[in-house]
């Protein structure tokens, strides 16, 4: 095994992470003809770069170690409840950032309300987000981290 400053799992996990995010890149300027380097740090959209981040390091976990070992099990966990809070709680949150941001449209269009804000919409993802995100560490993990050990 070679010697990094920084463990092997670790690097597969923030590559894997970083390709997420140039996917998001890509695919919105593709699909809206956007190029929006904003997406570099984004959260929300696809791929989910949490599920890519989370389950490249609990692969490279069980590659190194084994998929055995109570170190693959905690992050496999880890990776399981980042994955549902995912697509079910910050996405139920962007949903209500959606339902308020158009109530406060609607008091200001009345005049019964003068304050301007916006609260972000794009927090979670769909499950096919995390999904893909989730197939995309995996694959990450697998195909780079001999290039790391």
């Amino acid at each position: 095994m070679t010697n990094w400053i920084i463990s092997p799992s670790l690097i597969i996990a923030i590559i894997s992470w970083f390709i997420a995010q140039v996917l998001k890149i890509v695919i919105t300027l593709v699909h809206d003809k956007k190029f929006d380097i904003a997406k570099l740090t984004a959260s929300g959209g696809m791929p989910s770069s949490h599920s890519a981040f989370t389950v490249a390091l609990s692969t490279a976990i069980g590659q190194l170690e084994g998929y055995n070992t109570t170190m693959f099990a905690v992050a496999c966990v880890f990776s399981c409840v980042v994955m549902y809070d995912a697509a079910n709680v910050r996405m139920q949150a962007g949903n209500q950032a959606i339902l308020l941001n158009e109530i406060m449209e609607h008091l200001k269009d009345q005049k019964k309300f003068d304050i301007d804000f916006t609260l972000k919409e794009l927090l979670g993802h769909t499950p096919t987000q995390v999904f893909c995100g989730a197939v995309l560490g995996m694959a990450v993990a697998i195909l780079g981290l001999p290039y790391f050990v």
